[in-house]
C-alpha cells in the first residue's frame, strides 16, 4: 500500500486516534506522504493546533464512539496514540468496528504499553511484530522507540537529565519541593502509590504525595486541584 497513491490511485486514509506528540508527529509523516489523514481528538485546541501547523491538509474530527466507527471503517491505516498519563488508555475501537474495517488495512497500536485502545491489540515484539485478526494486520510493537535505540535513548535524556542531575545535587526531597513539575512525575515512595491514577490502574490504595513526603508544598500547588 503506497500512503500518496499514485497516478490515477486514490492515495491510502490514514486515520489517527490521538492528537498528542505521536498522534501529531504521524500526522506531519503521513501528510508528507501526501496520505490523506484524519485525526480524532476531544481536545479542539489540540486539533486547531494541528490543523494550523500543516496548513489545513489533514481532516480533524471530535473523538467520539461514532466518528470512531466510521472513519476507522474507511480508514487503510489506523495509528493509536491515546495516552492517559500513569493510567490505562481507554478502548476506543471496539472488536467489532475492527470487523467492518477493510480485509487488508492496518492497526498500529502505539499505545499497547498501556494497554492499547484498540481491543484486538496485544503486545508483540520487534522479532515478531505482526498478527491478523480479522483479516485486518496489527502491529503491536511494546516500546516502539526501541526500534532505534540510539535515537531514542539521546532523545529520551535530553529531556530526563536535568531532573535526574536536580535529584542528584539537591536530593529527592528537596528537588520534589523546589520543582512541582518533578512533583507530578512521582509515583512510587518507598512502595507507597502517590500518583491516583497509577493506583486506580492497579487495584493499589492511593495516598497523597504530601502525606508520604511532607515537603511543605500543598497537592493544591502541585497538581491544581
Amino acid at each position: 500500500l503506497l500512503l500518496g497513491g499514485a497516478t490515477g490511485v486514490t492515495p491510502a486514509t490514514v486515520v489517527i486516534l490521538g492528537a498528542g506528540i505521536v498522534g501529531s508527529n504521524a500526522a506531519i509523516l503521513a501528510t508528507g506522504m501526501d496520505a490523506h489523514v484524519i485525526v480524532m481528538d476531544r481536545s479542539v485546541v489540540r486539533l486547531r493546533y494541528l490543523e494550523h501547523i500543516l496548513h489545513g491538509r489533514i481532516t480533524t474530527l471530535i473523538s467520539n464512539k461514532m466518528n470512531v466507527r466510521e472513519m476507522t471503517r474507511e480508514a487503510d491505516l489506523v495509528i493509536g496514540s491515546v495516552l492517559v498519563p500513569g493510567a490505562r488508555c481507554p478502548v476506543l475501537v471496539n472488536e467489532e468496528a475492527v470487523m467492518e474495517m477493510r480485509p487488508g488495512s492496518v492497526i498500529v497500536d502505539v499505545s499497547i504499553d498501556q494497554g492499547g485502545c484498540v481491543a484486538t491489540s496485544r503486545p508483540t515484539t520487534h522479532s515478531d511484530p505482526v498478527y491478523a485478526v480479522h483479516d485486518v494486520i496489527h502491529y503491536c510493537v511494546g516500546n516502539m522507540p526501541g526500534a532505534v535505540p540510539r535515537t531514542s535513548t539521546f532523545a529520551l535524556t535530553n529531556v530526563t537529565l536535568p531532573y535526574a542531575v536536580l535529584i542528584a545535587e539537591l536530593g529527592l526531597r528537596e528537588a520534589v519541593r523546589r520543582d512541582a513539575s518533578l512533583a507530578k512525575g512521582v509515583n512510587v515512595v518507598e512502595g507507597r502509590v502517590t500518583y491516583k491514577p497509577v493506583a486506580d490502574a492497579h487495584g493499589m490504595e492511593y495516598e497523597p504525595l504530601e502525606y508520604v513526603m511532607p515537603i511543605d508544598i500543598s497537592t493544591r500547588e502541585i497538581f491544581g486541584e
